[in-house]
This record gives structure tokens, sequence and C-alpha cells, in this order.
């Protein structure tokens, strides 16, 4: 393991049980989930084999395991399957979680070629700083997922990222901010902050699946474009439910939008092997 990748697990080992609620909380995960759930409904067949690569403390294993879906949950991080272990018996779906597994998107030898239906990567491709790792963790999961099947990854863009570190850390996120916009590349900058990153353009992100053997289904914004207003779409939650849901609505049916992917938190990449 590298170095880098010891400073990913680490980061998340320290986490706790605050990941086991991000996807939750109003402010943070609530709009991700809910428009990766739509998505992941529409497109994942019944009764799939599902490798949660990345999958943490286990939110998406328990919501497929939920929906019939046979699950195998991957991380590096021995604390988050700790968790996950015990949100799985909790929910009472460990009879459809086929295994629980501390693994690197890197490395996916203990599992044979062609063994899933479809591979969730929701993390790997973002923490995986160095080219050569991205490229060897999009072969790795070309090489599990059957003909036919599919990859849900996600990626995290450079502009909404650039946004959120200024208005968090004021100028002292100055150079980060512009080392980020040259290269893509976020290094950490303080104790316990989020691990160096990569963040991509969106416009790269298709042509870097389809070179290892995916064709491009779809790529939408994780948030659609709600990324920057998260605090007031809570908000209005609270004060009027059906505009908020129809809000979430627009949101799904813009996502794909191009105009809209550069300022999401988080792009969803869905594609084909």
């Amino acid at each position: 393991m590298t170095e880098s990748i010891e400073r990913v697990r680490d980061y998340y080992e320290a986490r706790g049980e605050s990941e086991w609620h991000r996807l939750a909380l109003p402010f943070d995960g609530a709009i991700e989930w809910e428009l990766h759930r739509r998505t992941f409904e529409r497109l994942l067949p019944a009764g799939a084999r599902v490798l949660d690569l990345g999958g943490g403390p286990g939110r998406w294993t328990i919501w497929l395991a939920g929906r019939g879906h046979r699950v195998v949950l991957a991380d590096l991080s021995p604390r988050m399957l700790e968790i996950a272990r015990r949100e799985i018996t909790s929910a009472k779906v460990a009879d459809r979680v086929e295994a629980i597994a501390e693994a690197d998107a890197r490395d996916l030898s203990e599992w044979p070629s062609e063994s899933f239906d479809a591979v969730l990567a929701l993390g790997p491709f973002y923490h995986l700083v160095a080219a050569t790792d991205r490229e060897r963790a999009a072969r790795e999961c070309r090489r599990v997922v059957r003909p036919g099947g599919r990859l849900f990854a996600t990626v995290m863009p450079r502009y909404a990222w650039l946004i959120q570190q200024l208005l968090v850390r004021g100028s002292a996120a100055i150079p980060a901010a512009r080392a980020v916009l040259r290269e893509g590349v976020y290094r950490v900058s303080e104790p316990g902050g989020f691990t160096e990153a990569y963040l991509y353009h969106p416009e790269e992100v298709a042509p870097f699946f389809e070179a290892h053997g995916f064709r491009t289904e779809l790529l939408q914004a994780s948030q659609g474009f709600l990324a920057l207003v998260q605090e007031q779409v809570a908000e209005l939650q609270q004060r009027d439910e059906a505009a908020h849901e129809a809000l979430l609505d627009l949101a799904a049916e813009t996502a794909t939008d191009p105009s809209i992917r550069g300022l999401s938190g988080h792009v969803l990449y869905v594609g084909q092997a």
C-alpha cells in the first residue's frame, strides 16, 4: 500500500460514525442520495450481484440488499467495515450481503473476472491521485464486471471544490485553489482535513472510462443544480414539502445537462461493459 493510499485509509479510520450519517444529512449528502437512488433504481437489473467498492460504512450496501440485490462490500478502512457489519446486522439484510472485505480498488484479485453485474465505485476514483492508480482501478473494475454489466462511479469536479475551499478557509486556501485549477490535484494542507484528491474536468470523465473498456450511458451531476444551495433546499423541505419534492424532481430531470455538471459536488458516471 502506497503512502497516499495509507493516508486515505487513515482519514476514514478517523471519520468514525460521521461517514455513516453523511448521506442522510440535509446540508450534505441527502440530495446526492436521492438523485443517485433514482438512477440506480432505473438502471440496475433485478437481483443483480453488485460490488460496492469503497462502500465505507455500508449505507448503499444496505439499500441494495434491501432491494433484493446480492452485494459484496469492499473498503480500505477496517473501521468503516466494522460500522458496516453493525448496520447490516441491524437492518436485517445480512443474508443478501455475500462478503464484507478489506480491499484496495487497484487490486480486486480476490474476485474472478466477470463476476459482478455491476460495480459501484462511489469514492475510489477521486482518492487516487496518480493517473497510473486511477487506470489500474478502472481496469480492475472492467475486469470484474460481466459483459453488459455496468460501472457506477463518482468523481469530484474542480470548480465546486474551489468554491467550498475558499468559502470555508478564506485566503489561506488561495494557493491550493490555484494548484487545483492548474493540475487537478488537491494536496492536504492541514491535519485532519480531507485527503489529497484528483479533481476532474467533467469533459475528461467519459473519455477516461471509455479508454478502459466502458461505453458511456450517463454522466450526471450528483446534486443536479442544487449543489450550492443545499442548506436552502433543506429549509424549504421544512416549510413546503410539495415545493421541495418538485425541486428534487427538476434537479433529477436536468442532472445530465452539461452546463450543470462542473459545479456539482460530485458527478456520477454510468458505463456499460
